[in-house]
């Protein structure tokens, strides 16, 4: 017997490409059901894949969930490409692109989803602030420290909080009041709400 007729054959090689397909089925899924009442059936379904594709790659819906969002890093801001307009607020309205404002509804609406989850799994709860909150909270805090370099605002602010201000009257909004981000909603934030928490008076 030769050494190739030991060698075990192998199965169809996995297609990484199959699995980036079911994440963000498994994303869209639970962006319109949320965690309950999402099944790996649906999932598999909008992948356009079989079930049994799916529990090859995944055992259970929650490794699924914690997969699909912990993959969410992947769509994150180049931190070395930020615009760098010589003030904070021209800072912050450079930021609003409209693929990013449709990125940031999708990931609240993921973030509603898996709402039930959160205290329940503190992995999940940590992927989630990886992935959903962190990405826009260390874009703010390169521009407010510029701000804060440039004598712009005070050094003895509160950066944290001051980074999550804008994230937070967003989720509000999609989340409470149900109602979508425009550039002249998130604009206003920034004249009336951001930059008088900075400590700069709006013009």
């Amino acid at each position: 017997m030769t050494q190739t007729d030991l060698t075990p054959k192998l199965g169809r090689k996995r297609d990484p490409s199959r699995d980036q397909e079911i994440l963000d089925a498994a994303l869209d899924v639970l962006a319109e059901t949320g965690y309950d009442g999402m099944t790996i059936d649906m999932v598999a379904a909008r992948a356009k894949a079989g079930k049994a594709t799916v529990y090859r790659r995944w055992d259970s819906k929650e490794n699924l969930v914690l997969d699909a969002v912990a993959c969410m890093k992947s769509n994150e801001v180049d931190l070395d490409a930020l615009p760098d307009t010589g003030t904070l607020r021209g800072d912050l309205v450079a930021m609003i692109k409209a693929p990013t404002i449709r990125d940031s509804e999708r990931k609240l609406k993921v973030m509603a989803g898996i709402v039930s989850m959160l205290a329940r799994n503190p992995e999940m709860a940590e992927a989630a602030r990886l992935a959903l909150v962190e990405p826009r909270a260390s874009v703010n805090r390169i521009l407010f420290t510029r701000a804060i370099d440039r004598g712009e605002i005070p050094a003895a602010i509160n950066l944290e909080k001051l980074c999550l201000i804008g994230p937070s009257l967003v989720a509000y909004s999609v989340l409470m009041l149900n109602r979508p981000v425009t550039r002249e909603f998130l604009i206003d934030n920034i004249d009336t709400v951001i930059l008088p928490a900075a400590g700069i008076r709006a013009t």
